[in-house]
């Protein structure tokens, strides 16, 4: 079985999965450098699908497409189970596809100009524009699903997207909610964030001919790691620098959206404490983002947020005791050790 744990030194504190030569990233790349950029030209291949009048806005949509991790996913469940084909191609690009009709519907509700160092799509052609190409979007992820001969295989992308959505939905329900437990929180991020994570894993696993005990621990390794992975985001925009982020801080609090490090900081504050972070949630000014971080220091709200993804991360890297040695495993195991590793280097920056 595979040794599910490395210790890596020496990668650059960046955002989150930065790429240079030698680094750890590069080495989780290694197994799937040649399934990736078919991927990336199926999925770039789609804004030809389009009516004529709609191409320029779905090439636009498909090319936010980031580092890709989702699709990595696939490549490394399913290369760490059998062989990949084809189908694992498809499999990816629908995913991502399902990724970035939220990306679009997400930079409408939080009213985002820059995704990525460019203009969001919102911020180019409207909301309108922009929600109704997250649809089509959708739409056009479930119709490939459709074509897939067995029926399951569908039935699963539109139960991931209903969860991603219904994760996005309750998480704006509880925005600026004060009473907001870790339980929900982590229901609502699991929902929204791992959800994707999960089915690539799963996804891939099963197109390899997994057994289904295998399927079920990939895609708690997906759970686990896209938790994880969303811990460290939401830390980034409360106790990261905008370098690293790669955006303005405070993002989250300026839309009311309580993470992890704010529920810490909420259970051990005092009464007076809770009530200046009350306000600063209904009346946010980026003036208050010393305030939070000084608060949130004191009260070590980085530490236990590092200790709860760090359980995830343990999981993740338990589930993967479910794989035979191979390079596309031991590279899962390095993405688990990459997140790990960007937590060491954020909380460096506290104690700098």
């Amino acid at each position: 079985m595979l040794a599910t744990h490395s210790s890596v030194e020496g990668a650059h504190p960046r955002e989150l999965f930065h790429s240079e030569p030698g680094s750890l990233w590069n080495q989780v790349l290694q197994p799937v450098e040649s399934f990736l950029p078919q991927v990336v030209e199926k999925i770039e291949d789609q804004a030809s699908s389009f009516e004529v009048e709609l191409v320029a806005y779905a090439r636009y949509a498909l090319a936010t497409q980031g580092k890709q991790l989702r699709p990595i996913l696939v490549g490394l469940s399913g290369g760490a189970t059998g062989s990949l084909g084809l189908d694992h191609v498809s499999i990816a690009v629908i995913i991502e596809m399902i990724h970035l009709a939220t990306l679009a519907h997400d930079d409408v509700m939080d009213g985002a100009q820059i995704r990525r160092s460019r203009p969001t799509l919102s911020a180019n052609w409207g909301d309108g524009i922009s929600v109704l190409i997250g649809d089509c979007l959708f739409s056009h992820a479930l119709e490939m699903a459709s074509q897939f001969p067995n029926p399951l295989v569908c039935r699963a992308f539109a139960r991931a997207a209903k969860r991603v959505c219904s994760g996005e939905i309750l998480q704006t329900q509880h925005r600026q909610d004060l009473t907001l437990t870790r339980q929900k929180y982590f229901r609502v991020i699991e929902m929204k964030t791992a959800e994707l994570f999960a089915l690539a894993c799963e996804m891939g696993a099963s197109f390899s001919g997994a057994s289904k005990s295998v399927e079920a621990a990939m895609r708690q390794y997906g759970t686990a790691l896209g938790t994880a992975y969303q811990i460290y985001d939401d830390c980034l925009d409360v106790f990261g620098t905008e370098k690293a982020a790669g955006k303005s801080l405070g993002t989250d609090l300026e839309k009311g959206k309580l993470t992890l490090p704010i529920l810490v900081a909420l259970e051990r504050s005092s009464a007076a404490d809770r009530t200046t972070l009350a306000h600063l949630l209904e009346n946010w000014e980026p003036a208050g983002l010393d305030w939070v971080q000084q608060t949130l220091s004191d009260l070590d709200c980085f530490e236990e947020s590092r200790r709860c993804a760090g359980r995830f991360l343990a999981e993740g890297r338990e589930q993967l005791g479910a794989l035979d040695p191979s390079a596309h495993a031991e590279s899962m195991s390095h993405l688990l050790d990459y997140v790990d590793l960007q937590f060491q280097h954020l909380g460096s920056e506290q104690h700098a």
